[in-house]
């Protein structure tokens, strides 16, 4: 039904505006979409950061550099990212290497450059579209479904930034970039097979990972997830108080700045990877079914716009930027609901965030050039 919908919107080009969108390289079926999310996110992030107009302005800040972004990258050919994707690659891999020997550190992690002092960015989020980039670039060129060799080779290409994030430490991120790289190969045909192999083998390891890679930190949050009351004044206070506010919601909600978990500050981290929590007090199950389906519809209107790419690479590099924002939005609302295990990842262009937004609205630039120039 919603495929449908989506498909009617590109059918009759949502009136006169459609022509100056396609000069611009600009879907506008998602450009809207987008837009009200964003504008719904800046109305919950006011709620949540305690109605802090310093925080709104920043992130509306934020977004006009996204949106400058998608713009100015929706201009260029795919062929362009073909071309810079191993550079790009190479470039993120030195700035995951410079993380782990100069870069800044903030909560016992070290995760950011600094630029003069002044500016600084985290180069994980840049991995975000670096990887399925370089691992659509490598696909493109072999022929499909992947022999061993090739699948050997992918992921090498895809644990190696991998294991840099994960040294930062930074479990969440690394664990998404790896699924982004993993997508593009299940994408080009990757036998499934290989995919029960590879289940069995992470949990075959899973014992020496939790022994050998995963810091005391991230141990507790699995250990939280297990049983939130083991702890409920410690490790288990965030997801309590997250499924608290949640549930106080109800159906219809409290209403806009009346939630009581969020406006107290019970809740933790309410502007960041916990927002989800503050929307669905203040608006219920109806207002967070709503916001599922706007994600919904950009997820499929995303789909459907890399299903027309005119080449392979560019529909492995479109369905895996697609349907990893599709996990980054699952992720975030299974660790706040108690369903997956804390790991810190915001709720996409809703949550309070710099890098983050930019790299998103890009990757939705990349999206739009691929299917705006599949003609051209």
């Amino acid at each position: 039904m919603a495929g449908d919908f989506i498909r009617q919107l590109d059918d009759s080009g949502m009136g006169r505006g459609r022509s100056l969108f396609q000069k611009l390289h600009i879907d506008l079926p998602l450009f809207v979409m987008l837009l009200v999310l964003v504008l719904g996110g800046l109305f919950i992030l006011y709620s949540a950061s305690g109605q802090n107009m310093h925080m709104v302005s920043r992130q509306m800040v934020y977004f006009a550099i996204g949106f400058g972004c998608m713009l100015v990258i929706a201009q260029f050919n795919p062929h362009w990212f073909q071309l810079a994707a191993p550079w790009m690659f190479g470039a993120g891999i030195i700035a995951l290497l410079l993380v782990l020997a100069v870069g800044v550190g903030a909560k016992g992690a070290q995760r950011w450059l600094s630029i003069f002092g002044v500016f600084r960015f985290q180069p994980s989020e840049i991995m975000k579209l670096a990887v399925p980039m370089m691992l659509a670039w490598f696909m493109a060129s072999k022929l499909m479904p992947p022999n061993f060799k090739v699948i050997v080779q992918a992921l090498v290409l895809i644990f190696i930034p991998t294991l840099l994030i994960m040294k930062q430490p930074d479990l969440g991120t690394s664990l998404l970039i790896a699924s982004s790289g993993l997508l593009v190969l299940l994408f080009a045909g990757l036998s499934w097979r290989w995919v029960t192999l590879a289940v069995m083998i992470v949990l075959a390891v899973a014992p020496m990972m939790w022994f050998g890679v995963m810091h005391d930190y991230q141990k507790q949050r699995v250990l939280t997830f297990l049983d939130p009351e083991s702890d409920p004044l410690g490790s288990g206070w965030n997801i309590i108080q997250s499924k608290t506010a949640i549930g106080s919601g109800g159906i219809e909600g409290k209403g806009w700045l009346q939630g009581t978990q969020s406006q107290l500050e019970f809740l933790p981290e309410r502007h960041t990877d916990f927002i989800i929590a503050v929307f669905a007090e203040e608006q219920g199950l109806i207002g967070v079914l709503l916001l599922l389906m706007l994600y919904l519809m950009i997820v499929i209107r995303g789909i459907y716009m890399a299903s027309r790419a005119r080449d392979s690479f560019s529909r492995l590099l479109g369905g895996s930027l697609i349907v990893t924002f599709f996990i980054y939005v699952f992720v975030n609302i299974g660790m706040v609901s108690g369903i997956l295990p804390v790991v810190g990842v915001p709720l996409p262009l809703v949550s309070y965030g710099g890098t983050s937004i930019v790299t998103l609205m890009a990757a939705f630039g990349v999206i739009m050039s691929i299917y705006t120039h599949r003609q051209v």
